[in-house]
């Protein structure tokens, strides 16, 4: 072979090997930016069980956004425990396995806050305010905080410890008012209950469970709850088995949309 050809000949095959070189590495270049969004997709996915301790006055609207939740994210399930906050504050410290804790008061949550349980910083969520529940009819005439002292009256109040019950006090204090209950009950579903099945005359609970109650007690407002309010705060707690879902379930009740069921429902914007 002549000189001239030999050279071109070495000079193309160089040519086409740096052409599949180049080739092969713009392949492989472009093909990694692709898997990318793949990853960031399944890592966005949550799963498993939300273990979520709620004050029992979040009773319904806690267990829709349960089942809004679930449906929204195939694989995940969300277990409830719901009571008086007083209590469920002192399983978490105590603890009790739980991802999310949603309190009916600033002071309850504050217990485990100072306890070291809390993940991040509280957030609240919503608002609540007293009203009394009495039977359907209003039958013994009650139109007023003052017309619960009568000592004819059977009155259940919650516990002292409970939110709605200090809130019941603080409303009272105020008025200058003094009240003895024929019982305290642990929360403010129980309490509600006593009314329901006819064993008190009157209950003092949350318009919300009022409103939850579906016609089986009527509702008087009375002037001095408007300074009982009631603050709702919700927290990731600290030793969360679950913590990603968590904050899911906790995004989806303070979106405008959990906030538009919780005033369905009778609760007061945050």
């Amino acid at each position: 072979m002549p000189i001239g050809l030999g050279r071109r000949a070495l000079a193309i095959s160089a040519l086409v090997v740096v052409v599949v070189v180049v080739t092969v590495a713009g392949c492989g270049s472009s093909s990694s930016p692709s898997k990318a969004p793949t990853s960031s997709k399944s890592s966005a996915k949550v799963s498993g069980t939300v273990t979520v301790f709620a004050a029992a006055s979040l009773t319904e609207t806690f267990q829709a956004r349960g089942k809004k939740f679930e449906a929204q994210h195939p694989g995940t399930k969300v277990v409830f425990s719901f009571g008086g906050s007083d209590t469920l504050a002192a399983s978490i410290t105590g603890g009790a396995p739980a991802d999310v804790f949603a309190a009916a008061s600033t002071k309850t949550m504050k217990t485990v806050t100072e306890a070291g349980d809390v993940s991040g910083t509280p957030t609240t969520f919503a608002r609540n305010q007293l009203e009394i529940a009495t039977l359907p009819g209003n039958p013994k005439n009650i139109h007023s905080l003052k017309d619960l002292t009568d000592p004819k009256l059977k009155v259940a109040l919650c516990a002292k410890e409970v939110p709605c019950g200090a809130a019941a006090q603080t409303a009272l204090d105020n008025a200058g008012l003094k009240l003895t209950p024929v019982s305290y009950e642990e929360d403010v579903k129980s309490a509600l209950t006593k009314v329901e099945l006819k064993e008190v005359d009157a209950s003092i609970v949350y318009k919300s469970d009022v409103k939850s109650a579906n016609g089986k007690v009527e509702g008087v407002e009375f002037a001095e709850s408007a300074k009982a309010i009631n603050t709702y705060p919700i927290a990731l707690l600290k030793h969360a088995p679950n913590p990603a879902a968590a904050k899911q379930f906790m995004a989806l009740v303070t979106s405008s949309q959990g906030q538009q069921v919780l005033t369905d429902a009778g609760f007061l914007a945050p």
